[in-house]
């Protein structure tokens, strides 16, 4: 029986403005961008979310529900240094490592270890060398073990016994699972699964007919099962930039400057990840100001400030004929060349 752990940092890049200032500590703080340029929320402490804010919010809606909410703009560089001196931590137990984000990783422990003795270790580690919490999560496999590792936030442990799985699973709420999103939520609700119990009740070919892939997913995390390895190896899938304008781009012309200014960006950022452009296969993200998005990709072009006006110009226009909607957002980016090849593979 395999003993994975969740590892997960308690909303991390407050917690690490709150390590450089105590004062902080106990006040409603989020990073995040200017109200007035239409900033969104990328995390707060745990005051601030008494106040209903989130992450993802708008930085006017959040503080609307908290007009004193004290908003940083963040420090990446320190956030990413923070980030690998809990690594450093983690990385010290265990047979298997896999970091997923800047604030969370998976280790995979001796069948022979304690999961809950090793999780406390962490904990206790993680806070005493760096200064941040963490919440972990212990369970027979990785999706058990991420669930697990937000039940006891923050600064706890959680864990899933082999012999504890099926009751677990089973008052899970299916939205829980990875790639049911709100709209696959709605979907299962309409026929009466929200739990997954209520999905255990369908076979692997009803629910793949009526959700494809996910049906898949749905059916084998419902049950508990999970036989994914730990990816010691992450291979990076993709790379882009985005803006967010601070007034709606109405016309052709300033498409064109911020699809510069982004150009400019996405360059620099391929050139410090030591990625040859020319290999790339382009995407575009478009969002209105209704807050509607497309996006739009080319398999077959190379990479150039003119392939991502062609694809921009189109995407704008696919979702939008008469180009009267004001364009809120661009984003940009390239796939990296195994998932081109993977894809053409497919067909």
């Amino acid at each position: 029986m395999r003993k994975i752990l969740h590892i997960d940092c308690d909303c991390f890049f407050a917690a690490v403005e709150m390590r450089q200032n105590p004062l902080l500590c106990h006040i409603p703080i989020a990073i995040g961008g200017s109200a007035d340029r239409r900033g969104v929320i990328s995390t707060c402490n745990y005051p601030a979310r008494e106040f209903g804010i989130r992450s993802a919010m708008s930085t006017a809606m959040a503080l609307k529900k908290c007009p004193h909410l004290t908003l940083l703009p963040g420090n990446m560089a320190l956030y990413r240094e923070v980030s690998q001196q809990v690594m450093a931590v983690i990385q010290r137990y265990g047979i298997a490592f896999e970091q997923v984000s800047v604030d969370e990783a998976y280790v995979e422990l001796d069948p022979q270890d304690s999961a809950i003795d090793i999780g406390h270790c962490i904990r206790a580690a993680v806070e005493a060398e760096v200064g941040i919490t963490v919440s972990v999560g212990a369970a027979p496999n990785k999706f058990l073990a991420k669930v697990a590792s937000d039940w006891n936030k923050p600064n706890g442990l959680f864990a899933v016994k082999p012999h504890q799985v099926n009751a677990f699973v089973s008052q899970l709420a299916v939205r829980k699972i990875p790639g049911v999103g709100p709209k696959t939520a709605e979907r299962l609700a309409a026929k009466g699964i929200e739990t997954c119990a209520d999905a255990q009740c369908y076979s692997v070919l009803e629910l793949v007919n009526e959700f494809g892939r996910t049906g898949m997913s749905l059916y084998k995390r419902s049950r508990g099962e999970d036989d994914r390895p730990l990816a010691t190896d992450r291979v990076r899938k993709s790379i882009s930039v985005e803006r967010t304008f601070a007034h709606d781009l109405l016309d052709a012309n300033e498409l064109d400057e911020a699809l510069e200014g982004l150009w400019d960006k996405f360059v620099e950022r391929t050139e410090k990840a030591n990625i040859d452009r020319l290999q790339l296969a382009p995407f575009v993200k478009v969002k209105f100001n209704d807050f509607s998005q497309t996006t739009l990709a080319d398999q077959f072009q190379e990479i150039s400030l003119a392939s991502f006006r062609q694809l921009l110009q189109q995407a704008r226009v696919r979702h939008d004929p008469t180009e009267s909607r004001g364009v809120r957002l661009v984003g940009l980016g390239g796939r990296c060349p195994q998932i081109s090849e993977q894809q053409l593979a497919l067909f």
